[in-house]
């Protein structure tokens, strides 16, 4: 009988510690299964009573009933305790709160930002243009001819105009525009922007020289898509023009854009190319780690002195350069992004990373 005195009272002194320790409504419930459940302590130490002489199995079981008691007693003041700190909505709160899940901005509006702030900082302004554009602009200005493979109805979304104004619809140019490249003469024609050159062609229109911007915005071209393309991506465009301006005024600037957004051990270089707005040309490559190869950011050059001039620009007096580059593809050089298909899957896990 001793022992059995002795353990229950280590039972007793187990079960106020354990309970003295419980200060959530959780942990509380693990003390009831613990000591108070069907398979908890206090059932087990049943089998005391058959395993005491007969003359003290109801001394052992009423020890055993007082045990249960004080356990239950004070597993219901506890219970009564946490209750008071609980609100009518039953939430805890002693417990810590649970921070809300908050949106953000799109990783390539951010990237925008970035851009635009590091290009004021160089002296750009921001200018912007109309998605929706006019072949005189999108091709003529530019110094795009008719027979340029550029202005294929199979390269580009061009609008239809319904015969009785009934509004325009996107798709490819159909058998109404003989299906083969429109003319200048179309001028109902209208397709959506390939290039955000089209915006120079506008800035240079309603601005006189000195012109210094940078033009952010979206583009459209019927590309397969894969890890690198997308029919609808960003483009980030640079035009400056003033007298005396030079191929080594544009390596400069770009240079300095890439070692100052991606850092100055960037690897950056530029190939001899050809644009038919700019003359001469490069394309401007940076060296992706994580790909293990040169993945080209986009075009650049001297403004096309006829580009000048259909503009309105004495090209005699004035020279200037511009280039355009892919939003998403220096997005994916500064944030180690793999794959342009990310931008626009809207996955959450993706996107709450940045």
């Amino acid at each position: 009988m001793p022992d059995v005195s002795a353990e229950l009272d280590d039972l007793t002194r187990q079960a106020d510690a354990d309970l003295a320790a419980v200060n959530s409504p959780a942990a509380l419930e693990q003390f009831r299964i613990k000591y108070l459940g069907s398979k908890g302590l206090l059932k087990a130490k049943m089998a005391l009573i058959g395993q005491a002489p007969p003359d003290q199995k109801k001394v052992v079981g009423q020890r055993l009933n007082e045990v249960k008691q004080h356990v239950t007693a004070a597993f219901d003041a506890k219970q009564e305790a946490l209750a008071d700190l609980v609100g009518e909505d039953g939430v805890d709160v002693t417990e810590p709160g649970v921070r809300p899940a908050v949106g953000n901005r799109h990783i390539l509006m951010k990237v925008v930002d970035e851009l635009t702030d590091l290009f004021g900082r160089m002296g750009f302004s921001v200018a912007s243009g109309p998605e929706v554009e006019d072949e005189f602009h999108n091709f003529v200005a530019l110094n795009i001819p008719e027979s340029h493979p550029a202005r294929d109805p199979l390269d580009n979304f061009y609008l239809e105009k319904r015969a009785e104004g009934g509004g325009q619809k996107v798709g490819h140019a159909s058998a109404a525009a003989g299906n083969a490249a429109p003319s200048t003469q179309h001028s109902a024609l209208r397709l959506l922007r390939t290039q955000t050159s089209t915006v120079q062609v506008r800035v240079m229109e309603t601005h006189k020289p000195p012109i210094r911007v940078v033009i952010p915005g979206r583009v459209y071209r019927p590309d397969t898509v894969d890890a690198t393309h997308l029919f609808m991506f960003h483009q980030l465009e640079a035009l400056v023009v003033d007298a005396d301006v030079t191929m080594v005024d544009l390596k400069s600037t770009v240079m300095q854009f890439v070692k100052a957004y991606f850092g100055p051990d960037t690897k950056v270089r530029f190939r001899p190319s050809f644009f038919p707005f700019t003359e001469p040309s490069a394309e401007v490559d940076v060296w992706f780690e994580d790909k293990g190869r040169w993945v080209e950011l986009g075009g650049c050059g001297m403004v096309h002195p006829n580009v000048l001039t259909t503009c309105g620009v004495d090209p005699e007096v004035y020279s200037g350069w511009a280039f355009g580059f892919g939003i998403e593809r220096i997005a994916m050089r500064k944030y180690g992004i793999t794959d342009i298909r990310s931008f626009v899957e809207n996955d959450v896990r993706f996107l709450r990373q940045f």
